[in-house]
């Protein structure tokens, strides 16, 4: 059950990052469309993050639960001490899915 009335958080960051780029953007030139384009991908990065955040942060979790961690600091914890020297493999899978959930949501163009 959703506890706020309509819109959304999503909605309301995707309807101002749209009206940016059709109205602020397009009206403008130099230094205020440079931070209006900067206001975009920031506002486009929040909806990527609401729209798949809760999913990557509980595949997070459970990459890290295989581990044996309990979060990230265990995790370097025990990479920086040799503990999981002999799961370098699950390690760099974890280290790369981890990379490629933050690329998606801050740019996955560079996926």
């Amino acid at each position: 059950m959703i506890p706020h009335d309509m819109p959304t958080a999503e909605e309301l960051v995707e309807s101002v990052r749209e009206w940016l780029e059709r109205d602020v953007m397009t009206q403008t030139s130099g230094r205020l469309q440079f931070h209006a384009r900067v206001a975009v991908n920031v506002l486009a990065m929040v909806e990527r993050e609401l729209q798949v955040g809760a999913q990557q942060a509980a595949a997070h979790a459970d990459r890290l639960a295989d581990l044996g961690c309990a979060d990230d600091a265990e995790l370097a914890a025990r990479i920086r001490s040799g503990e999981l020297d002999d799961r370098a493999d699950e390690v760099r899978a974890l280290v790369w899915a981890s990379v490629r959930d933050k690329l998606a949501v801050a740019n996955p163009k560079y996926l």
